[in-house]
């Protein structure tokens, strides 16, 4: 495709992927949604892009985007279902459940600060790390009592663990997520990735425990009562999350395939609660007949973060056309070819803090360097603990950012940056020493 990047198309489609992703990085301060310029420049780019093959009488573009929507989709609803089980838990009040219990053990804020992480750290494969960051900021932010000395290592402390506890897992983060689908790692073959996600979260954790204060909380008296089929809807969930690796490692089928299998038995219960299953408890709370107040599994797809999912889709094609075009085919050379593919995923990380991890990620999947499972693993940790460098740098840390505006900050986040480059490089030597036997 060195035509196009010879011609006009190359550096105008690159203009137009350089202005939209702009508007994404400054969406606080203009307050656009950052799906709404990407899925602008993806579409705009693929424009251009056809509208020269087709003064030139080509029309490869057609095939390639065919392909790319297969890619897409299949993200696509697995994140769907992902979603829709969190909401889905959510309102059952799992999550509220579990921020009461934590308020009522009257723990103090050291050991707060180590829960809060360990909880985080262990929930981000399951539940995704930008869930469990927010749950486990906004149970910090509860028992805190406004102490600025714990709010800020505690925010740090927990978007670490969300980030490293994400990257060990192919359901933690988008990237991992990607990598898994693709096929570059295995889902056993992410365990190799457990001890350096411990090392990345444990180490700056412990250079900023002697520096949280040694008091302790008021303990909350917050009663939460679990809605009906709380408990049944955790099952699927999990039951779920089986079904999908099944599906792709045994049946040799795509994951998205699965977890639409496990939305089916979730729809189902909704039926079964919206029918029966809530009769009762609507008749003793005095809500019975309101059909606002039933369970509606519908409800809880509306709840979905579509932001984040145009976004996704905006993204993906948008770094397809320059896949396309060939900038990533030059990239590929430029960096994998000339720093080798270990300085190389180090930079992806780093980049990753400052840039999005998962155009990042998704443009080294498209680059498809000549790498080894030691190096994919590499990447894949770099790219998902790479953004707990800078609070802007994950889309946790963007989050915990809105729980706490006045305390938990860029600046705030930044004191701490040390810290986490520590165990950012302590986490890549523990890569080093467990995928020695891979080399």
């Amino acid at each position: 495709m060195h035509e196009l990047i010879d011609s006009w198309v190359g550096p105008v489609v690159l203009i137009v992927f350089a202005l939209a992703y702009s508007l994404v990085v400054f969406e606080e301060k203009i307050h656009m949604r950052k799906s709404k310029p990407v899925i602008f420049g993806g579409c705009l780019m693929w424009l251009i892009i056809a509208w020269f093959e087709a003064a030139h009488g080509k029309e490869g573009s057609h095939h390639f985007i065919k392909e790319l929507i297969g890619e897409i989709g299949e993200l696509f609803f697995f994140l769907l279902v992902a979603m829709t089980y969190i909401n889905t838990l959510a309102e059952r009040n799992i999550f509220r459940a579990l921020r009461a219990w934590l308020l009522s053990k009257g723990l103090g804020f050291r050991q707060l600060f180590w829960v809060t992480g360990l909880i985080t750290f262990f929930l981000s494969p399951l539940a995704d790390n930008l869930t469990s960051a927010l749950l486990m900021s906004t149970v910090a932010l509860a028992v805190s009592g406004g102490n600025r000395d714990f709010i800020v290592p505690a925010f740090v402390n927990i978007v670490v663990a969300a980030n490293a506890g994400g990257a060990w897992s192919p359901f933690g983060d988008i990237t991992t997520l990607m990598v898994w689908t693709s096929g570059k790692v295995e889902t056993l073959q992410f365990s190799y990735l457990l001890i350096p996600s411990v090392v990345n979260w444990l180490v700056p954790a412990l250079i900023m425990f002697p520096f949280v204060p040694k008091l302790k909380p008021e303990g909350g008296q917050e009663k939460v009562e679990l809605k009906p089929g709380a408990w049944v809807v955790v099952v699927l969930g999990i039951s779920t999350v089986a079904t999908a690796v099944s599906f792709h490692q045994f049946l040799h089928l795509p994951p998205y395939l699965g977890m639409m299998f496990g939305l089916s038995f979730l729809m189902i219960h909704g039926y079964y609660l919206k029918r029966w299953g809530e009769e009762k408890w609507h008749k003793e709370k005095g809500t019975s007949g309101n059909s606002e107040r039933q369970f509606d599994i519908f409800r809880k797809m509306e709840g979905v973060e579509f932001d984040t999912l145009l976004f996704f889709f905006g993204v993906l094609t948008a770094v397809g056309a320059l896949q396309y075009i060939g900038y990533l085919a030059l990239a590929s050379a430029s960096s994998y070819g000339t720093l080798g593919p270990t300085v190389a995923n180090i930079l992806v990380g780093i980049l990753s803090a400052i840039v999005d991890n998962i155009p990042v990620m998704y443009a080294v999947l498209k680059m498809s360097p000549e790498m080894g499972l030691d190096q994919w693993l590499l990447v894949t940790l770099t790219a998902g603990v790479g953004g707990s460098l800078l609070s802007v740098g994950s889309a946790a840390g963007v989050a915990v950012m809105g729980v706490d505006r006045k305390n938990y900050t860029f600046m705030s986040h930044l004191k701490w940056a040390p810290a986490i480059a520590v165990g950012y490089v302590a986490s890549i030597g523990a890569w080093w020493l467990v995928t020695m036997s891979l080399r």
